[in-house]
């Protein structure tokens, strides 16, 4: 998995930024970074309580999972790597 999108460009970037701010969903972010990292694609990601869905407009081609409310775990897949990861509420 490749981070492109955060400042040191490292996972634990986004799990600090969560923990920093919605402590409560640091165990789930977790296992989805995991699940990510293993992942080769979008299908991957299509757990069972996680909602993975393509993102439209100028958002086409990156994917998200629901963590909570509005927030989510983005990304886009450049061949088999998870690039472009982000915790963010885009809505």
């Amino acid at each position: 998995m490749q981070i492109l999108s955060l400042p040191r460009s490292s996972a634990l970037d986004v799990k600090r930024s969560l923990v920093k701010h919605n402590p409560q969903y640091a165990d789930r972010l977790s296992r989805q970074l995991a699940r990510l990292s293993d992942a080769s694609g979008p299908d991957d990601m299509n757990l069972p309580g996680w909602h993975l869905h393509p993102l439209k407009g100028n958002r086409a081609g990156s994917w998200a999972v629901s963590l909570s409310g509005n927030w989510r775990l983005t990304f886009r897949f450049d061949g088999t790597d998870a690039v472009a990861v982000n915790y963010e509420d885009y809505h």
